[in-house]
This record gives C-alpha cells, sequence and structure tokens, in this order.
C-alpha cells in the first residue's frame, strides 16, 4: 500500500477510535446519571470499573496522535485533526472522571435525595448534560458544524440551573444540612463541567473543520 493511503488510513482510524470513545464516555455519563437518581450501586460499581477502559482509550489515543506528529509531520487540515484529537480525547477523558466521581456518591445517594428542591434541579442537570453530550458526540462524529454551534447556546442554561441550585443549596436546614449541601454540590459541579467539556469539544470541530482559532478562545478551567 503507498505511503500516503497508509497515512489517510491512519487518520481515518483516529478518527473511528475517538468516536468509539465518546460512544464509551456517553454510556458511562447515562449509566452515572442513572446512579445519581436512583443510587443504585451495583451500576455505581459498573461505571467505576469501566473507567479503567475510558483511561486506556485516552492513553492509546494520545501515544498514536504524538506517534502521527512525529512520523509524519502532518500539515493545515491532518495537523488540525491530529492536534484536535489530542484536545478532544482529554476532554473526554475528564468527562468520564466526572461521570466516575458522580458514581462514588451512591453510598450517599440518601443525603442526596432528602431535599425534593436540590433533587429535583440534580434530575434536570442531569438530563441536560447528557444531551449536552451527546450533540457534542454527533457534532464530531458527523463534522456538523451547525450542531457544534448550537453547543455554547445550550450551555447557558446548564449555568442557570447551577445558580438555582447553590440557592437551594443555602436554604438547607437540619443536622444534615452539610452533608447534603457537599453531596449536592459535588454532583451539581460534575455535571456542570461535563457541559463545559461538551461544549469544548464542539470549538474543538470548529477549529479543526475551519481553522478559525477564535473557536479555541473559551477554555475549561481545572
Amino acid at each position: 500500500m503507498p505511503l500516503r493511503a497508509a497515512y489517510a488510513l491512519d487518520l481515518q482510524h483516529l478518527a473511528l477510535q475517538v468516536d468509539v470513545m465518546g460512544l464509551r464516555v456517553q454510556d458511562a455519563l447515562a449509566s452515572s446519571s442513572e446512579v445519581l437518581l436512583t443510587g443504585d450501586l451495583e451500576l455505581a460499581a459498573r461505571v467505576i470499573a469501566g473507567d479503567d477502559a475510558i483511561d486506556r482509550m485516552f492513553a492509546t489515543l494520545t501515544e498514536r496522535c504524538y506517534d502521527l506528529l512525529s512520523r509524519q509531520s502532518p500539515v493545515a487540515s491532518d495537523l488540525r485533526l491530529v492536534v484536535s484529537v489530542i484536545r478532544i480525547v482529554g476532554d473526554l477523558e475528564r468527562t468520564g472522571d466526572l461521570c466516575l466521581r458522580i458514581a462514588k456518591l451512591a453510598p450517599e445517594h440518601h443525603l442526596l435525595a432528602a431535599n425534593p428542591t436540590s433533587f429535583e434541579i440534580l434530575g434536570t442537570m442531569a438530563r441536560e448534560a447528557q444531551e449536552l453530550f451527546a450533540t457534542a458526540v454527533r457534532a464530531f462524529t458527523q463534522r456538523d458544524l451547525r450542531v457544534a454551534h448550537s453547543l455554547e447556546q445550550r450551555d447557558d442554561a446548564m449555568d442557570s440551573y447551577l445558580r438555582r441550585l447553590m440557592a437551594a443549596i443555602l436554604e438547607l436546614q437540619g443536622p444534615n444540612a452539610v452533608p447534603e449541601a457537599i453531596q449536592t454540590l459535588v454532583a451539581g459541579r460534575a455535571l456542570e463541567r461535563i457541559a463545559d467539556h461538551s461544549v469544548m469539544i464542539g470549538e474543538r470541530l470548529r477549529y479543526m473543520l475551519t481553522g478559525n482559532i477564535e473557536s479555541l478562545s473559551r477554555e475549561v478551567g481545572p
């Protein structure tokens, strides 16, 4: 097989593996959201065990990107693809870690569910996070700029939910108010961060397809 054809197949396979990783993380998010709502310990254990596979995919794909950079010295759109994949798999891996954080709250589910107001907001945030992440995965899989553009606007709703959640936390009372507040805040912040990473996947896709660096101006903080 000519070297150029083999190189093109390498790039195609790289993008397909990102699709696979995105779907794996999407499954983890759906499961961790279910754990958040139900406290299902067995499902939580599966999410926790499954994070190792996500970490391995992250390491493998990152190594493959660096190998392509060193062997092929890609330019133009090929270089943007490889660089964007490095950043996107980072967003996917961190989203997986946030799913893990949510799953680990399962033993304290009674604290999360103790206050109906905050628990309802968490449920809404979980659904919104799943929809945002699924949209980000679809945008990358289909290379759809229109879908990618929609992510940042939808993220504004998640910010609003987080503000409502904080207000509900401040109103908690009773002997368990502090542990309830801590667990609720951990879950809410994890969901809000998942939304942020979903938006960044869209921004990185926009850069990959257009080369416009303005799309990278919004970075997710620590």
